[in-house]
């Protein structure tokens, strides 16, 4: 990448920039080095439950949805968007969310967080994490 791509990018906020990133679909996990040493390893499900995408999120907090019955979600694929994000491609056919390097630091940073959020949101709602169950 050159300096003018940082650069132009950075109007995305991008702090830390990936240097690294593993798709591993036996594993359903998809593993990310960032530039200031940190890495960050995220099961397919905890990335399709915080997926950045309207759909899950909404258009505001109000309208954020609880997606059960992902247990066994895996990633098919990885594209890149620009050089700020990637899309990644679930196979529940869930492609919407395009995942910023920032985003994925923030989620990676706060993962135990979020993931006990979760699941006190699915408790909360009598849902589950198997599909049968949902």
């Amino acid at each position: 990448m050159t300096s003018g791509e940082r650069f132009a990018s950075n109007a995305f906020g991008t702090v830390h920039w990936p240097r690294e990133i593993r798709l591993k679909k036996e594993e359903k996990r998809l593993e990310v080095d960032f530039d200031d040493g940190r890495s960050f390893s995220y099961p397919a499900e905890f990335l399709r439950v915080v997926s950045p995408s309207a759909e899950v999120q909404g258009h505001n907090a109000s309208q954020k949805q609880t997606v059960a019955g992902r247990r066994h979600v895996g990633v098919m694929g990885v594209e890149p968007v620009g050089n700020y994000a990637v899309r990644i491609l679930f196979d529940d056919l869930h492609d919407s969310g395009i995942f910023s390097w920032t985003y994925l630091y923030e989620i990676g940073a706060d993962q135990d967080r979020l993931w006990a959020e979760y699941l006190a949101e699915l408790e909360a709602k009598g849902l589950s994490r198997d599909p049968a169950r949902r």
